[in-house]
């Protein structure tokens, strides 16, 4: 079965581009848009406690995330384990590429539980990346936003953010910086 982005995704324009018209130029291949991060980084991670609830508790790990490149680019893994006061998180994220639609996916198992979470669908833009989702929380349906956007090609910030009230508002519950610590070896 294929996946495809919800419909509210439709509407924010995160699907299959409508024909474009004939003056418009072709949509550029974005299948290579993750490939400068491949390789290993060191990550600081800042992460609310519990999102969603009022509460301005955060807590702080550090570790690491290795991006892998697969099938030309057009696929990649990233390998997350960042540690603290609070615990442990690991994990390791599969984003995919799908040609027809121009966009990626970015699909999330977390190593405690081994489960996928639901998919993230979007693009980049002028170097910034923004990618939106449907999950749960508490029980109840959520809208997801990740961003991420890079100061240097050493040094990139991802955001996450949640909303549950239709995309009106966002709570940011997730800062991570990374900062290069090797860049992957050319195949």
């Amino acid at each position: 079965m294929r996946m495809r982005p919800p419909s509210f995704l439709l509407a924010l324009g995160f699907a299959a581009p409508l024909a474009a018209a004939a003056t418009e130029p072709a949509p550029k291949d974005a299948s290579h848009d993750f490939d400068f991060e491949f390789g290993t980084w060191k990550t600081h991670v800042s992460r609310r406690v519990h999102p969603l609830s009022g509460s301005e508790t955060w807590v702080e790990l550090d570790g690491t995330s290795i991006v892998r490149k697969l099938l030309d680019g057009r696929a990649n893994t990233v390998e997350l384990d960042i540690a603290g006061p609070s615990g442990r998180i690991a994990g390791v994220a599969l984003r995919l590429y799908d040609a027809s639609a121009r966009q990626w996916s970015i699909h999330y198992a977390p190593l405690d539980d081994g489960e996928l979470t639901s998919p993230l669908f979007g693009r980049f833009k002028d170097g910034r990346g923004e990618f939106h989702g449907l999950d749960t929380l508490g029980g109840r349906s959520i809208l997801v936003r990740f961003v991420i956007a890079c100061a240097t090609p050493d040094s990139c910030r991802f955001e996450q953010s949640y909303s549950d009230d239709g995309g009106r508002t966002w709570e940011m519950n997730w800062i991570a910086t990374d900062t290069r610590i090797a860049a992957a070896k050319q195949d």
